[in-house]
């Protein structure tokens, strides 16, 4: 599956601008601190069911914009992260994975993952509320899983509880265990956000982590 790459702004404004990333997920927030040290999390807290037939990537590129869309309608002179990722069973009959939220739901992912190879597909939306501009792109990371018995995945479930994880598996802790092996460029779009990818959109906008010229935060 070919990933997109940011279509960027050709004339961007270098008014000030604060960064605004649209998530509730503590991952997500997690990995932007490693590139930004400064920015504002909001929650957007909107209704993720997948609509009819929707494929993987169009779930994940609509979820991403409807998030950054949320939450640019309260935050002017800001750049607004949005961001979502859905998990797919690469088999003949592709599979999405969505959160489990609990137990016996997880349980079955887990299981259906077995020896199996599942592609994390994680999509971005930034929204510059200054002009209304947006842009979007998408990355995939995918592992292989090791062979799953019932004894491993609910020992697994019991000692991580990963229901809010798509796939329900923490691959950067103890889901590690149920890897065989990572396919992918960037490891930080498994987690839940492309950093690689994001950093060359932000230097449309002025934004660098190793600049000391970073527009200011409002």
């Amino acid at each position: 599956m070919p990933d997109s790459t940011p279509n960027l702004p050709t004339a961007p404004d270098k008014s000030p601008i604060r960064v605004v990333l649209a998530s509730g997920s503590s991952y997500r927030a997690g990995l932007l601190r490693k590139i930004l040290p400064e920015f504002d999390i909001k929650n957007p807290d909107i209704d993720e069911t997948r609509l009819p037939d929707e494929p993987a990537l169009a779930l994940a590129q609509r979820l991403a914009m409807q998030k950054a869309q949320h939450i640019a309608a309260r935050c002017p002179k800001s750049l607004v992260i949005g961001s979502d990722q859905v998990a797919l069973i690469s088999t003949n009959n592709p599979l999405i994975l969505g959160k489990p939220g609990e137990f016996e739901t997880a349980h079955k992912q887990l299981t259906l993952c077995s020896s199996q190879t599942v592609a994390f597909i994680t999509a971005v939306a930034l929204i510059d509320t200054r002009c209304g501009e947006s842009q979007s792109f998408s990355d995939t990371f995918s592992i292989k899983f090791r062979e799953l018995d019932d004894t491993l995945i609910t020992n697994y479930l019991h000692k991580e509880q990963p229901y809010d994880c798509a796939g329900a598996i923490k691959t950067e802790a103890l889901g590690i265990a149920l890897i065989e092996r990572f396919i992918g460029d960037d490891p930080n779009t498994l987690v839940g956000l492309p950093l690689i990818k994001l950093i060359d959109a932000l230097k449309a906008y002025g934004i660098s982590p190793l600049s000391n010229t970073n527009p200011s935060f409002t």
